[in-house]
C-alpha cells in the first residue's frame, strides 16, 4: 500500500477565546473566519450561539475568485463535495491520492475554518477495483482505505462522516460491498477503523431522509443505539436535509434530533438545501424561506446540535439541476452570488439583531404582514369549505405570532348555526395553530361569518413564510354550503396573494379589505 502523507501544523484561528472555547466544548470543532467582525457573518451569529455555520465546497469552483472570497469570509467550516470520496482518493488499490482534498483543506487553513471529511465509506464514487474484490477482501480493503486517509488528514479534519447512506427508504440496509461482505457489522469495524487512525476527529453515521420521524430515522435510532451498547466508537450522526418545498417539512424534526441527543450523541446537519420545481416564484421562495428558518429554529433548541452545513451555499454551484431535472433555487445565494429571502431569514433564526429589530421599545413592532390563499377544494357546493393559507412576513422586523389573526370571510347559508374547524397539515405544526369560526360583528352578503386563525406561539422572520396552513370547516349539522359568492372564496390552484383575506396584528388590520 502507497500512502503519501504530509504533515501539517494544526492551524490557529482569529476567533475570540471565549468563541473558540464555546465551540471547542460545543462541537468538536474550533475555528471561523480570521477577520470577520463579531456578528457579521453567519459563522459568526451561529458561534455565538455555540454552533458553527458552514458550506460544502469543491475543487472547481475554488479558481472563481468572488465564490472563493464568500466562502471563505461567511463559512467557518467547509465540506469537501467529492475531493475525499474514494474513487478520488484510491482510484487504484493501494495507489493514493490527496492532492484534490489537499487544497480545500489548504483552503480551510489559509481562511480559519474547520473541515468535515466526507466520506470514507460509502456505497456510491466507488472505483470498480472496490466492487470487483472477493467478499473475503473486501474488509481489509476498507480498513486499509479507511487508516490511509483518516491517517494523511489527522489534525486537519475536525469530523468524518465515516458512513454515508447505509439505510434504503424503509429502514432496511442498503447493499453495497461492504453489507454484503460482512453485514452490518461493517458500520462498526468502519468506526473502529478511523478511531484508530485519528482518535481526536468526531466519527458519524450520515444519511439523507432521516431529518424527521419515520421508519429510516428510527432505523438510524436502533443502529446507533446498538453501536454505543457494544462500545463502538461514534460521536453522532448527520442528518444531511436535502428538502423540497413540494415534499412538506420533516416530521417533528426537532423532536427526532433530541431522541438522538439524548443518546449522548451530537447531532449536525449536514448537507442543507430547499429546493423546488422550477420555475421559482415568490410562493415557492417563501416557502423555502420558512423551512431554512425552521432548520436553524429545530438545530438552536438541540443543544447538542452542533452546526449546520448548506450544500454549496449558492446556486451557482448546486448540484440540485443535474440530479433532479426540472428543479433548483435550492440554496440560499443566487447564481450571482446575491444573496435571497432565506439567508435574510437564517441570519434572523440565528439572532442577528440588526435584522430583527426595528428600533422600537422592545423590538416587538410588527414587520409588514401579507397573507396567500389557495382554494384547497374544487367544490362550491359541498358539506365543507377549505381554505389553504399562509402568512408571510415582507418587511425587515420579525413578527410575534400570538399577536397575529387572520380571518376567511364567508357565508353560513342554511342549516346549523354551529361549527367544527380543523387543522389538517402544516409544516409549523397544527398545535401551533388556532382556529374556530366566528359570527361577523356587522353581516354582509358573503361574510356573515369569519373562520380566525391565530398561532399559540412562535416568530415570523423577515422574508419567512409560515409555509402552507391545511385548514378545514364545516357546520355541525354536516350541511352544504354556497362558497360561489363567498367574500374571500376563490378557484385557484396555486398560492397566491389574497386581499380578500384580512390578517390582524393586536386587533388592527395590516393587511387585506375587510368586506
Amino acid at each position: 500500500m502507497s500512502l503519501v502523507k504530509r504533515c501539517r501544523p494544526r492551524r490557529t484561528t482569529g476567533l475570540p477565546a471565549l468563541v473558540v472555547g464555546a465551540l471547542a466544548l460545543g462541537t468538536g470543532l474550533t475555528g471561523g473566519p480570521a477577520s470577520a467582525a463579531p456578528q457579521d457573518t453567519l459563522h459568526d451569529l451561529a458561534a455565538a450561539q455555540g454552533r458553527y455555520f458552514g458550506s460544502a465546497t469543491d475543487n472547481p469552483e475554488l479558481p472563481d475568485a468572488a465564490y472563493a472570497a464568500k466562502l471563505g469570509s461567511e463559512f467557518g467550516q467547509i465540506t469537501p463535495g467529492n475531493s475525499m470520496k474514494w474513487d478520488t482518493t484510491e482510484p487504484t488499490r493501494g495507489q493514493f491520492n490527496f492532492t484534490k482534498g489537499d487544497v480545500v483543506t489548504d483552503f480551510a487553513q489559509e481562511h480559519g475554518q474547520t473541515v468535515r471529511g466526507h466520506t470514507l465509506v460509502w456505497h456510491s464514487q466507488l472505483p470498480g477495483w472496490v466492487s470487483s474484490l472477493p467478499s473475503a477482501e473486501v474488509e481489509a480493503a476498507m480498513t486499509d482505505h479507511i487508516t490511509a486517509e483518516a491517517t494523511h488528514y489527522r489534525g486537519e479534519v475536525a469530523a468524518w462522516d465515516v458512513v454515508n447512506e447505509p439505510f434504503n427508504e424503509d429502514g432496511t440496509f442498503r447493499t453495497s460491498p461492504f453489507y454484503n461482505a460482512m453485514g452490518k457489522d461493517y458500520i462498526a469495524k468502519a468506526l473502529r477503523a478511523a478511531h484508530a487512525a485519528d482518535p481526536d476527529a468526531k466519527l458519524y453515521i450520515n444519511d439523507y431522509n432521516v431529518e424527521g420521524k419515520g421508519a429510516k430515522s428510527d432505523a438510524m435510532y436502533d443502529l446507533v443505539s446498538d453501536l454505543l451498547a457494544d462500545g463502538v466508537p461514534l460521536d453522532g450522526v448527520g442528518m444531511q436535509a436535502h428538502l423540497a418545498t413540494q415534499y412538506g417539512f420533516p416530521y417533528q424534526m426537532q423532536a427526532n434530533m433530541q431522541r438522538f441527543a439524548d443518546l449522548g450523541l451530537d447531532v449536525a446537519v449536514t448537507e442543507l438545501d430547499v429546493r423546488m420545481q422550477l420555475p421559482a416564484d415568490a410562493a415557492k421562495l417563501t416557502t423555502q424561506t420558512s423551512y431554512y428558518a425552521q432548520v436553524v429554529d429545530a438545530c438552536l433548541a438541540v443543544e447538542r446540535c452542533v452546526g449546520i452545513t448548506v450544500w454549496d451555499y449558492t446556486d451557482k454551484y448546486s448540484w440540485v439541476p443535474s440530479t433532479f431535472p426540472g428543479e433548483g433555487a435550492a440554496n440560499l445565494y443566487d447564481d450571482n452570488l446575491a444573496p435571497k429571502p432565506a439567508y435574510a431569514a437564517v441570519r434572523t433564526a440565528l439572532g442577528d439583531e440588526d435584522g430583527g429589530d426595528d428600533g422600537g421599545d422592545d423590538g416587538s413592532t410588527p414587520g409588514t404582514l401579507k397573507v396567500q390563499y389557495r382554494a384547497n377544494d374544487t367544490a362550491a357546493g359541498d358539506n365543507q369549505i377549505k381554505p389553504g393559507l399562509q402568512l408571510v412576513n415582507t418587511g425587515s422586523t420579525s413578527v410575534s405570532l400570538p399577536a397575529v389573526t387572520v380571518r376567511y370571510w364567508f357565508s353560513g347559508d342554511n342549516g346549523a348555526m354551529t361549527y367544527g374547524s380543523w387543522c389538517d397539515w402544516s409544516p409549523i405544526g397544527c398545535s401551533t395553530i388556532t382556529h374556530r369560526v366566528v359570527a361577523a360583528s356587522t353581516p354582509k352578503a358573503g361574510a356573515d361569518r369569519y373562520l380566525e386563525v391565530g398561532f399559540a406561539s412562535g416568530t415570523l422572520a423577515p422574508g419567512a413564510s409560515t409555509g402552507e396552513m391545511q385548514l378545514r370547516l364545516s357546520k355541525t349539522d354536516w350541511s352544504n354550503f354556497d362558497e360561489s359568492d363567498d367574500y374571500s372564496h376563490g378557484t385557484g390552484a396555486s398560492y397566491a396573494d389574497a386581499s380578500k383575506v384580512t390578517v390582524y396584528v393586536g386587533g388592527e388590520v395590516v393587511w387585506g379589505i375587510e368586506p
